[in-house]
């Protein structure tokens, strides 16, 4: 018996979201993004906030500092509509981002300082 399977690769999406209200995305879906994002030790991500969509993250691997809280493996952050985040890494990290719903340009930056 033979099974059809789909496969895709990460790298081709963008910057690790690959489910979602987007393009490219292996499942277009309002409800939700999922992202899989690696990042390098130093690697910052300014502070910014969703004003509708809530954003938990999972921190997979590496230790990383959110809001000058460190933040490490098996970490679980869930950040609100309107709460003001950062994210820097500390060494080489590995995290899984969910983000509901969906919506295109809800990503409004507060600062552009590095960590």
């Amino acid at each position: 018996m033979s099974v059809n399977v789909d496969i895709d690769k990460l790298t081709s999406m963008h910057k690790g979201w690959f489910i979602g209200d987007f393009i490219p995305s292996i499942y277009a879906n309002k409800n939700f993004e999922v992202a899989v994002k690696k990042y390098n030790s130093g690697d910052y991500e300014a502070k910014h906030l969703h004003k509708q969509a809530t954003e938990v993250t999972v921190i997979i691997s590496g230790e990383a500092r959110m809001n000058n809280i460190l933040v490490c493996e098996g970490d679980i952050i869930t950040i609100l509509p309107g709460e003001v985040a950062d994210f820097c890494a500390l060494n080489q990290v590995t995290t899984v981002v969910v983000k509901f719903p969906s919506i295109l340009d809800d990503k409004y930056s507060v600062e552009k300082n590095s960590c």
